[in-house]
């Protein structure tokens, strides 16, 4: 399991961090924390010497390296790094740069595999789109945007599971809202919500949806395995049925004190642009954080 989570600021990348670290506990995941820092153009980079294999000084930091810093101090005072790694302390001088735009050093972590720390310097959505493809990470963390159609696309083009944090608040009673509508990558949905309780100690409300009861009888038997499969993992969990059209009941049925989980919806992106998709029409609005499922 390999997990990215992004972050941007010590001001608005608190939450996410936070839940990402303890979403990479619970998996036991290989994590990487990736910052995209400012653009640097060929002409800067040759100026002040920065593009070479290995940064032998950052007197002059590139965009983004204080965020790096802020993340190293958030592992150390948490304990997610091993102590030899937080006595040496942030190593700026050991970002090894990878083709210009990207630079990364290794940590090694207590509770999940490795941490790595990577900085990109470019456009925020591009660059984390190319960033999961080239290291094909299973869960990409990131905090929720004031502008929805920068979650749109990264939620869209990015080839992981995303997990969108939104009003995390640490001393808040959650519980996991998972939403099952038949469609593909159920039982995958459902072990990751397995996880999510496990990671923040908390139980699942299960909603299965349906336009009708004829299509409801089909999800019966997934009724009975998620039963049996939460059951096994000592879950508490509860469920129900609902009728109707999908994007209503989830709007009315969660709130800010949710952590919603869905399966994503595949379709051509042309018709996702002009009609959308639910989980895409429920990220828009929702007051919940909403992890969704690929």
């Amino acid at each position: 399991m390999k997990i990215l989570i992004a972050i941007s600021s010590k001001k608005y990348s608190s939450q996410t961090l936070e839940v990402g670290m303890s979403v990479a506990k619970a998996f036991s995941a290989k994590t990487t924390i990736v910052d995209v820092g400012d653009k640097i153009n060929q002409f800067s980079l040759k100026e002040v010497g920065i593009a070479q294999e290995r940064m032998e000084s950052w007197d002059l930091d590139r965009p983004g390296v204080d965020v790096l810093e802020w993340a190293f101090d958030f592992l150390s005072k948490n304990e997610f790094i091993e102590k030899n790694e937080i006595e040496s302390g942030f190593p700026k001088n050991t970002l090894i740069e990878r083709g210009g735009r990207r630079s990364e050093v290794f940590l090694k972590g207590t509770v999940c595999d490795d941490v790595s720390l990577i900085l990109r310097n470019g456009e925020i959505i591009e660059e984390l789109i190319s960033e999961v493809q080239k290291e094909v990470y299973d869960v990409t963390i990131i905090g929720k945007s004031q502008n929805s159609k920068k979650d749109y696309e990264l939620s869209q083009y990015i080839d992981s599971s995303i997990f969108i944090v939104n009003n995390y608040k640490p001393d808040r009673s959650y519980k996991i809202l998972l939403v099952i509508n038949g469609l593909s990558g159920t039982k995958k949905a459902i072990k990751y919500s397995v996880r999510i309780a496990q990671a923040f100690k908390i139980g699942i409300e299960i909603i299965f949806t349906s336009k009708d009861n004829v299509a409801g009888s089909s999800l019966k038997a997934i009724e009975e395995w998620a039963a049996k499969f939460l059951r096994r993992n000592k879950i508490n969990f509860k469920s129900s049925f609902e009728f109707g059209d999908a994007e209503k009941i989830i709007n009315k049925k969660s709130d800010k004190n949710h952590i919603l989980i869905m399966s994503s919806e595949k379709s051509n992106p042309l018709k996702t642009f002009f009609r959308g998709n639910t989980p895409l029409k429920i990220l828009k609005d929702t007051q919940s954080s909403v992890l969704i499922v690929k």
